[in-house]
């Protein structure tokens, strides 16, 4: 299972401990359904908040996402993006 792993710079608060980073795993192909892929290489702020809770592994919610800094969702959003991104031939 391929993940990355985003630093948070506003954690997120919750009772049983804050997160402070997100770990992103590989969307499959059922992660992506009701999205257009293309809105999701775009970054749009729609698509992210239905994507990300469906594949960090740390079980973020739909309200958490939403309340993501601007600056964090577009880091979690590069980091979905390089998930489709080719890997380099050596």
């Amino acid at each position: 299972m391929d993940t990355k792993t985003v630093t948070l710079t506003r954690p997120i608060y919750r009772a049983e401990g804050d997160l402070a980073k997100l770990t992103l795993r590989e969307p499959g192909t059922g992660d992506l359904r009701g999205l257009k892929l293309t809105d999701v290489l775009q970054l749009d702020v729609t698509a992210l908040l239905t994507l990300l809770p469906r594949i960090t592994v740390e079980g973020l919610t739909g309200p958490e996402a939403a309340k993501l800094s601007p600056g964090d969702l577009a880091r979690a959003g590069g980091a979905v993006v390089g998930f489709f991104a080719p890997e380099t031939q050596g």
